[in-house]
This record gives structure tokens, C-alpha cells and sequence, in this order.
């Protein structure tokens, strides 16, 4: 009975695997123009703000905040970067920067409506949103200001919640403010873009966020499979490796 359940647990890890393995790949694919309410996806909106600098602390370390502009983003998140990211040597292991969570490259406006974006590729580095075309028409589609790859910055765990849960294809809402910081112990300084038409390095958006929201959750079936593959591949290993030590002890005792 233990060698064919076995057998059963071997077999149904071979399957979840496969499937996680093929959802994985497409689970992160950005949906048609068509999924989004454009009317919503219109230019940030940026103000004069009345906060004073303050003070703020994550993990020990502690954060001088400079607001210039209150500040609203709404978007579809096409890549993003986590700085506990084991690739990232920079935000946590040199500059002790515990503030900054994620980077989210986020495009609005035309950039969505002609759905341009489905012919680009988008990813993140540790500090950096790269995107590219395959050909000349595609380049002059895109709108280079209906883009911005925005340093979060958070130090609250509800919130922070809502952020890590964003995904490519998302259609996110954030509210905070354009921001400079510091962490004086480090002598690491940030400061941010108030512009949209900016390149290069320091165009990007420092934005000290207060609320969070994922306005409408991309590719949600996908991504469910692609959970319960995952979790399905994991117990059935658990269940192998477990069998694998007590079904021979059946056959000697048999």
C-alpha cells in the first residue's frame, strides 16, 4: 500500500511541477488594453505640500525625510525590484537602506491605451527600469514621460502589505509624497525627479508612500493555479521523501 502511494506522491510531484514550471512563464504576462479602465490611467497628479522633514525608523536604522510634493500615481506595474533581492548588494548590505522595499516601473496615459507595451520588454535592476522596442515604429509609439520607475519608500507594515503584493499587470493606485532621504549613519542621500520628462540617471521618482491601493489584480486565475501548482509540488516532495524511508521498511517487514 506505502510503495503505491509512493508511486501516487512521485507521480502527482512529476505533474505540479511541470504545470508550476509552465505557469510561471506566463503568469506575469501583461493583459490587453482592454482589461484596464483607461479613463483612470491619466497623468500623476503633483502638488506643493505643507509636510515639514521628519524622522522615521525601519529595522535599527533611521531615515531624515524631506517631502517637496504630495503626490498621486496611477498605473499598470510592467516590472518591478525588491531590494532584499539576493542580487541587490546595494540598498540593505552597503547603503542600509530599509526604507526603499521595491522600485515599481509603472506606465499610464498612451503608453496603455495603444497597447504598445505589449510589443516592449521591461525589467528592473537594482536601481534602474530598462525597457526596450524591436523596431523603429514601436520607439515612436511609446511616450518615454508616461513612464517611471518610482523608489517606494514605507514604514508601515499595512501598507508595505498592500505594495508586496503588486505585480506586473497591475493596476495600482499610490498616494505619498516626492521626497528626499538620508540615513545619516550611512551617509547615503537619495533625492528624486519632480519632472516627467526627464532621462537618465536621477529622473527617477522618490515617493515616501502613505496609502496603497491595487486598483484591479492582473492574470488572478493564472496565478492561483500557478500557487496551488507550486504548493501541490512541494507537499507531494514532502510526501516522497517521507515514503522513500518508510516504504522500504514495509517490504523488509512484509
Amino acid at each position: 500500500m506505502l510503495i503505491l502511494l509512493e508511486k501516487h506522491f512521485r507521480n502527482l510531484f512529476i505533474l505540479s511541477l511541470l504545470s508550476a514550471s509552465a505557469l510561471y512563464f506566463v503568469k506575469d504576462d501583461l493583459p490587453p488594453a482592454s482589461f484596464y479602465d483607461l479613463e483612470e490611467l491619466h497623468e500623476p497628479i503633483q502638488q506643493p505640500t505643507r509636510r515639514d522633514s521628519f524622522m522615521t525608523g525601519v529595522k535599527g536604522e533611521s531615515y531624515l525625510v524631506k517631502p517637496l510634493y504630495d503626490y498621486e500615481l496611477e498605473g499598470v506595474v510592467v516590472s518591478y525590484h525588491d531590494a532584499d533581492d539576493f542580487t541587490d548588494i546595494w540598498h540593505h548590505h552597503r547603503w542600509k537602506d530599509f526604507i526603499n522595499l521595491r522600485d515599481l516601473c509603472v506606465i499610464w496615459g498612451s503608453n496603455v491605451e495603444t497597447g504598445v507595451y505589449l510589443d516592449m520588454e521591461f525589467h528592473n535592476d537594482s536601481w534602474t527600469c530598462w525597457f526596450s522596442w524591436p523596431n523603429a515604429e514601436v520607439g515612436r509609439r511609446f511616450q518615454q514621460t508616461q513612464i517611471s520607475n518610482n523608489h517606494v519608500l514605507i514604514d508601515d507594515d499595512t501598507v508595505k502589505a498592500k505594495l508586496m503584493s503588486s505585480e506586473p499587470g497591475d493596476h495600482i493606485r499610490l498616494k505619498g509624497m516626492l521626497a528626499e532621504y538620508s540615513n545619516p549613519n550611512s551617509g547615503f542621500f537619495r533625492s528624486t525627479s519632480t519632472i516627467r520628462n526627464d532621462t537618465g540617471n536621477g529622473a527617477c521618482e522618490t515617493i515616501f508612500v502613505t496609502d496603497f491601493e491595487i486598483v484591479r489584480k492582473a492574470n488572478r486565475q493564472l496565478r492561483l493555479y500557478y500557487s496551488i501548482a507550486k504548493w501541490t509540488a512541494f507537499v507531494s516532495l514532502a510526501g516522497v521523501a517521507i515514503l522513500f524511508f518508510v516504504a522500504p521498511y514495509q517490504r523488509r517487514h512484509a
